[in-house]
């Protein structure tokens, strides 16, 4: 479905961020990339999106294909009737709308009420809660709710590929485990395919199928899921499990990554 191939990107015509980044996201799979604050990942994400202009960035290297068609040059809201929404860090709800307005404003693509009517009622079938505070102002909901709103509004649009980056950012476990198991739900009965860029590598690699690892902005590693979570320096780097030597914070801050994936 998706084709990321070698692309460079660069901030205000002088920062190179991204450097030959490639991926693939097969249809109707869970594709996550995995890395700490800095790596790339939500510039990614907005490289596929096309929102790069807003920050004066911009992909001056490769390409990115989606569906066997080029789209680096296409607008944001050009790839949304297209099908490629992103869920943006952070939610970036509305607070003055109500949750059930918020939901309305990703529709705006849409032209028959009667789509627009089914995929309102969707939503709620998959986020409930969202149907109890349908009324309230998405500024006095909780994180997790407006996590669910940010979610349920980009399905109005009824996308085949959802960027999402960052869910599980400031909300509880509880609620981390809950919104991904809607992001599965919605994957395996609805059919929709994810690119999902998260810290939570544990919590990633628990539901996504294939994994990308970055770091300063190029992709280190990558792998099926299985093979990322029992790989060992992915465990000592990404999920908090150490080798044999237990190390101390002090230390801990000071070690340097012996990244032996790039040998």
């Amino acid at each position: 479905m998706l084709d990321v191939n070698g692309i460079e990107v660069i901030y205000n015509h002088v920062i190179l961020v991204l450097k030959g980044v490639s991926l693939t996201v097969p249809q109707g799979a869970i594709v996550a990339i995995l890395g700490g604050n800095g790596a790339g990942k939500t510039t990614t994400l907005r490289a596929i999106s096309n929102l790069l202009r807003g920050e004066r960035g911009e992909v001056t290297k490769g390409s990115i294909h989606y569906q066997g068609e080029r789209i680096e040059n296409l607008t944001p809201s050009e790839l949304v009737k297209r099908g490629v929404v992103q869920v943006m860090e952070g939610r970036h709800c509305f607070a003055h709308l109500t949750i059930e307005e918020n939901l309305l404003t990703g529709a705006y693509t849409r032209t028959s009420k009667a789509e627009i009517a089914a995929n309102l009622e969707k939503v709620y079938t998959y986020f409930p809660r969202l149907k109890e505070r349908r009324r309230s102002q998405a500024a006095y909901t909780s994180g997790g709710e407006q996590q669910m709103c940010a979610i349920g509004r980009a399905l109005m649009s009824s996308p085949t590929l959802v960027l999402l980056d960052e869910p599980s950012m400031g909300l509880a476990p509880q609620l981390v485990e809950e919104v991904f198991n809607i992001v599965r739900d919605l994957n395996t009965k609805e059919g929709t395919t994810f690119l999902l860029a998260e810290q939570n590598t544990n919590m990633a690699l628990k539901y996504a199928g294939y994994g990308y690892i970055m770091e300063s902005g190029r992709v280190v590693m990558d792998g099926s899921a299985a093979d990322l979570a029992s790989n060992e320096d992915v465990k000592e780097f990404y999920l908090g499990v150490g080798g044999a030597e237990r190390k101390s914070f002090r230390d801990v801050k000071s070690y340097k990554r012996r990244k032996r994936w790039l040998a």
